[in-house]
């Protein structure tokens, strides 16, 4: 009998035919298609490598549905990987904290202690960038997302994130701070905790409906949408 994955490659697949045109935001990023699914070794590696257990839901994300690709926003990232600019980029210490270190948030979280005041600027232009750099490091450390890794990001650096580490280990939450926004975890339409599994299921159910609702293209018309396309991107 199907589970709960299998629907959720269903319902992907059935996403991946009608292409990206459902008004999705963010569906041309990715297209819904995935990256191939990641091994048991592959993810006994990982694991091992960064002395962590990832959360049971996503781990089986991994093995059956795909490392990477459709998802929320501009779609998930594959396991290593995080937004840097305009491009894709590998983890390293500058963009990523210890992942097997405790989370270190159990509630909304923007401290602003530090920020000097614009009006500073017109009075000690040099004094103002000064204090605003040690603000920045300190707002901005990779150190205060430890226990948590980039799932997915929504553009201007703002990511949601997956906690591994520590009492909040399964939990989706936001880094807003790009926006001034803080970190803050997401919630469920009830207003608890929101796992990966059921943050991932909100997003395809959006999608399910759209698809359900729109207007089927027939043959005729994706073959004239082909004709009518620049050759580059047939």
């Amino acid at each position: 009998m199907p589970d709960r994955f299998d629907t959720m490659k269903a319902d992907l697949g059935r996403a991946r035919r009608r292409g990206p045109r459902l008004g999705v935001f963010g569906e041309r990023a990715h297209a819904y298609r995935m990256h191939p699914a990641l091994s048991e070794v592959d993810l006994a590696a990982f694991e091992s490598r960064y002395r962590v257990r990832l959360p049971a839901d996503y781990r089986e994300f991994l093995q059956r549905v795909g490392n990477g690709g459709a998802g929320p926003a501009y779609g998930l990232f594959m396991l290593g990987e995080i937004d840097d600019g305009r491009a894709i980029a590998p983890w390293n210490e500058s963009n990523i904290g210890r992942l097997d270190a405790p989370f270190p948030h159990r509630g909304f979280w923007n401290d602003r202690t530090g920020e000097p005041d614009a009006a500073l600027i017109d009075i000690d232009e040099p004094e103002y960038s000064r204090l605003l750099a040690a603000f920045e490091e300190r707002h901005f450390s990779p150190r205060l997302l430890d226990g948590a890794i980039p799932i997915c990001h929504l553009g201007c650096a703002i990511r949601h994130c997956l906690v591994i580490a520590g009492d909040e280990a399964g939990n989706m939450w936001c880094d807003d701070r790009a926006s001034d926004g803080g970190i803050g975890p997401l919630k469920s339409p009830t207003g608890g905790r929101l796992g990966f599994f059921d943050w991932y299921r909100q997003w395809l159910d959006e999608v399910v409906a759209k698809a359900a609702a729109a207007p089927r293209v027939g043959l005729f018309a994706k073959c004239r949408e082909w004709l009518k396309a620049p050759l580059e991107k047939r």
